[in-house]
């Protein structure tokens, strides 16, 4: 196990590093015959990739994709897809004084440990920015989603302490940390401001609905649908937690409440649930319902803040983080997450 490769009947094997020369994906398992251009790819690209507002990473990357395999005339050939995002904009002057050095919340001691080497310009395969691969991947799988009228959508349910009282789909877009309530989204780009100039971060909870997808999605008894998102969702860099539906909640709560009764609905003609706690998921096998779940999103590792760490021979110092990070990488992962979904969603599809 190399752990660079996601998914059976839909494989993505990602590859590079943030500050090396490029970050690519392979995606094997695509139907032939499926439209698909570059500008497919590059409008899920252009939501995750940096300098999108003034409340994240002002690195300025086009993110720009090219299809290197696997499509001819607009249509994929059912061949493995190869795509690859050259990195433009590196500044390896801000990582110089970080040589050697451990910075806290990262993953430097701990692939040090593992390889005995390390890529310490921004963090190597451990960045987020091999995301921006997945989502390129992602995007193909939404495509294989779209003809069976699944959607997944992804917002900013709270940052530290503020919650969006109300869910409005169109609203998400229309502010810099993708929050479907309006009022919420001003509170939480005060906080965020508020924080990066303390030279700090801070994390949020992002979730994700997806609509339409049919009952009997999912494999007993590892594969379980919702095994396979927390798998899925926990994968991405800055993801401490996963719940569904109700999720932790349901500890409050006493059966008769958590159980979700059945009913027959005359007009769509089909069984449905009065309520949805179980998230969409029963048995790790889709309910019919919308497949509700929530991620919770650590506070950006990368700080100005001066903290304290040791070189790899052990000798302390106090460091502080250079460049340009993400105060709140909140908006910013949604794509990402949107994107697993998709890819989980369309292995596990493929059984049904």
């Amino acid at each position: 196990m190399t752990g660079n490769t996601f998914g059976e009947n839909f494989k993505i094997t990602t590859f590079g590093e943030s500050h090396g020369k490029a970050i690519g994906v392979i995606v094997d398992g695509v139907p032939s015959n499926l439209t698909l251009s570059e500008e497919d790819i590059q409008r899920e690209l252009d939501r995750r990739k940096p300098a999108q507002s003034f409340i994240t990473s002002q690195r300025i990357e086009d993110d720009k994709v090219e299809i290197l395999s696997g499509v001819f005339e607009g249509k994929t050939l059912g061949t493995p897809i190869c795509m690859i995002v050259f990195n433009r904009n590196q500044r390896l002057e801000d990582y110089l004084d970080l040589k050697n050095k451990f910075r806290p919340g990262h993953a430097d001691f701990t692939y040090f440990a593992k390889y005995g080497i390390y890529d310490y310009r921004g963090g190597g395969r451990a960045s987020g920015r091999e995301t921006l691969a997945r989502v390129a991947a992602g995007a193909i799988a939404k495509k294989i989603l779209e003809q069976k009228n699944i959607k997944i959508i992804g917002y900013t349910k709270s940052v530290f302490n503020i919650e969006a009282k109300k869910i409005d789909y169109n609203e998400i877009e229309k502010n810099p940390v993708r929050c479907p309530d309006k009022n919420a989204a001003k509170k939480i780009i005060k906080k965020i401001i508020e924080v990066q100039k303390l030279k700090d971060s801070v994390g949020g909870i992002v979730e994700v609905v997806v609509k339409n997808c049919p009952a009997g999605i999912g494999e007993p008894v590892f594969n379980k649908l919702d095994a396979m998102l927390a798998y899925a969702m926990l994968s991405i860099p800055s993801v401490k937690a996963f719940e569904i539906g109700t999720g932790f909640k349901c500890t409050t709560m006493f059966g008769s409440q958590q159980n979700d009764e059945f009913y027959y609905d005359r007009k769509l003609k089909r069984i449905k649930t009065k309520t949805n706690y179980s998230g969409g998921v029963l048995g790790g096998i889709s309910t019919g319902e919308d497949i509700i779940f929530r991620i919770a999103v650590r506070p950006t590792s990368s700080i100005g803040k001066e903290q304290t760490t040791v070189d790899i021979s052990g000798k302390e110092y106090e460091i502080s983080i250079k460049g340009r990070h993400d105060p709140c990488i909140c908006p910013r992962i949604i794509p990402v997450a949107e994107a697993m979904t998709a890819i989980v969603l369309v292995n596990l599809l493929k059984n049904a």
